[in-house]
């Protein structure tokens, strides 16, 4: 049998080849017997808009039937936050989403959320991971026996996701600041609450298509060049929002049609939340995050800190700690108020807040931004290259081996996840493996564009 290994954000597999029911089954039988194992006795079960969602989910179900485990299931297709909420308000021990996220659409695959609503710790899935069996488990409740034995009961976990937000934003407000929206669902599993909040909105791909049309739902600038154009030739636009598949992550666009990053979403959620909510409380972003980030929480007076890449480090520190932001660069990013997940849709509706409140474009908070930590542009290349080639240039990193780049030397280096060279205080290169893919991730942060794209493509000279 397929050897089945979670990645940084769950496990994840191709339907038909390794993605199968036999599959499914053995992790959900991992699962539930590490639940048993732990006293708990109550799970949600949620899947969205992915190709043998409703099927995948089913077994998860009826394995855990098996064990006496309680299923909350969902009526519908559903995002990930509104699954990770479900867990919270229904005092479940664990959730259970059937996505791949933001992957193409030939995958789908399986995350585990625990009690306080967030990604399980890296601990706990290690641990759910060993315990999976070579050969899937025989032995299933059908949902039928269940419901007749009280271990299943199905919920609108978008109604109740729709109330948290109506009882958590001036909604009122927001309609009526003069805010027009264009969203692109990328058929994904955020569809329907945009489509409920804002009737008016300009709303591209917002139907139930488990091809995603042949695109992987990822909610960066190059898949969204519709909504993109639609923006800027549309006047009474002013703002894009734009989702991945299971709606946890992010896109947004400014009144112009440009894309606007998750480093500026960041600086934007701090500084509204601080500055206009007075809230306190621990900033936390990935190693790839601009540093920008750490100049504004030292000018706030408030605790920074920088974890791996991946928001399961952001989220344990969430369950922990008072946090007021946490994120990474790829779109995950979450704050104080809400359940410690990335939720897409609920950060838009923070920035949408902010603008009504303010009464200023998305561009022009921005603005307020750089007066405060100076402007800035990010960038990153995927470069493809044979694995050996990848890690041979990882052990030049490790060895000390790069000192300059561009003719420019490096100042220093930090190693939390990769490398990051610093060529200034404000300019900067990271280089990090993906540790599943023959692919480098090279990053880099200076105070324009163009320089930011020097600085990669001399980066790319240094490392061929």
């Amino acid at each position: 049998m397929t050897k089945i290994k979670f990645g940084t954000d769950g496990w994840r597999a191709i339907i038909a080849k390794e993605y199968t029911v036999d599959n499914v089954a053995r992790v959900a039988d991992a699962t539930a017997r590490w639940m048993k194992s732990k006293g708990m006795t109550k799970a949600v079960v949620g899947y969205d808009c992915r190709f043998g969602g409703p099927m995948f989910a089913d077994t998860t179900t009826e394995v855990f039937g098996h064990y006496g485990i309680k299923v909350i299931g969902s009526n519908n297709f559903v995002s990930t936050p509104m699954v990770s909420l479900a867990v919270v308000k229904t005092k479940a021990d664990m959730g259970i989403v059937i996505t791949a996220s933001h992957n193409p659409p030939e995958y789908n695959g399986y995350k585990l959320k625990s009690a306080y609503g967030g990604p399980t710790i890296p601990k706990d899935i290690q641990e759910v991971e060993d315990l999976i069996e070579d050969t899937p488990p025989t032995s299933f409740k059908s949902k039928d026996a269940m419901i007749k034995e009280g271990l299943y009961e199905e919920m609108d976990l978008e109604e109740m996701y729709m109330k948290h937000i109506e009882d958590s934003f001036d909604l009122d407000l927001i309609k009526s600041s003069g805010i027009r929206l264009g969203y692109d669902a990328m058929f994904g599993a955020g569809q329907n609450v945009i489509k409920r909040l804002f009737p008016n909105a300009h709303l591209l791909h917002c139907e139930h298509n488990p091809s995603f049309h042949g695109q992987a739902p990822e909610p960066i600038g190059r898949n969204l060049e519709q909504l993109a154009s639609d923006i800027a030739n549309d006047d009474s636009i002013n703002l894009g929002l734009a989702n991945d598949g299971d709606a946890d992550r992010i896109g947004m666009f400014d009144e112009n049609g440009k894309f606007v990053d998750s480093h500026h979403l960041l600086l934007l959620l701090l500084d509204y939340l601080h500055e206009y909510k007075n809230l306190d409380g621990k900033v936390i972003v990935t190693f790839s995050v601009t540093d920008k980030m750490k100049k504004l929480a030292s000018l706030f007076n408030l605790d920074f800190e920088v974890t791996q890449i991946g928001f399961k480090y952001i989220a344990e520190i969430m369950t922990k700690e008072d946090v007021l932001v946490g994120g990474e660069e790829s779109g995950g990013l979450a704050v104080k108020g809400h359940i410690p997940e990335r939720d897409g849709v609920w950060i838009g509706l923070v920035i949408m807040e902010y603008m009504a409140k303010t009464g200023k474009s998305i561009n022009e908070l921005i603005q307020g931004i750089y007066d405060k930590v100076g402007s800035f542009a990010m960038d990153r290349d995927d470069l493809h290259i044979s694995n050996d080639k990848k890690w041979a240039i990882m052990d030049c990193c490790k060895e000390g081996d790069i000192t300059s780049i561009g003719g420019r030397d490096v100042i220093k280096t930090e190693d939390i996840d990769g490398y990051k060279f610093y060529l200034s205080e404000d300019e900067w290169v990271m280089i990090r493996p993906s540790g599943t893919e023959p692919v480098l991730r090279v990053y880099s942060q200076a105070p324009t564009q163009e320089a930011t794209r020097k600085i990669l493509n001399d980066t790319h000279k240094e490392l061929a």
